[in-house]
């Protein structure tokens, strides 16, 4: 590919403001370069974010063994607490968002699958899947926090950081357990 086709196409990533969701956000071009997701984005993902834990949670309180329904219960309970505060961030006015309320397809997908996983393979697929959403959450709040264009919404990601930074950790612990 040559540098005008290169570069048409990064420009075309990082600006598609008009989608519910930008380029940037879905391709993951935004993670790996550090740059902060829009507001629409950043309050789409991590309200999915918070719905996939709390679902996935859900199912780690059936199929889970000791240690994941623990975990599980902390997810339910503190992804209910930051959906909570999100969705009051967004309706006290400033931050015009709709929030998400249910799985996009590929979430879906997801829950889907460790929903008919076998218990006996349950942790592996719960545990790993744990790990990637909280490195995908620190990433998206990280991102934020730093570079957001909404105060209200910035101070909260600054603020959630600690706790997820923290999830993260708690579900590598997890997944080495098995």
């Amino acid at each position: 590919m040559n540098r005008a086709c290169l570069l048409a196409l990064a420009t075309l990533l990082l600006s598609s403001p008009a989608m519910a969701q930008s380029v940037g956000e879905k391709t993951g071009v935004n993670s790996t370069l550090g740059i902060a997701p829009s507001t629409a984005d950043f309050v789409k993902e991590a309200a999915m974010s918070d719905i996939t834990e709390i679902e996935s949670s859900k199912i780690a309180q059936q199929k889970g063994n000791a240690q994941e329904k623990a975990f599980a219960a902390e997810m339910i309970t503190d992804h209910t607490k930051t959906s909570n505060e999100l969705k009051a961030l967004t309706s006290e006015g400033g931050v015009n968002v709709p929030m998400p309320v249910s799985l996009d397809n590929s979430m879906q997908k997801s829950i889907d699958k460790l929903n008919n996983t076998k218990a006996e393979n349950f942790p592996s697929i719960y545990d790993s899947m744990q790990v990637s959403a909280h490195k995908d959450a620190v990433s998206l709040f990280q991102r934020y926090a730093n570079g957001g264009d909404n105060e209200k919404l910035k101070a909260w990601a600054a603020k959630t950081l600690p706790n997820l930074q923290h999830h993260l950790e708690m579900a590598q612990a997890l997944n080495k357990s098995q």
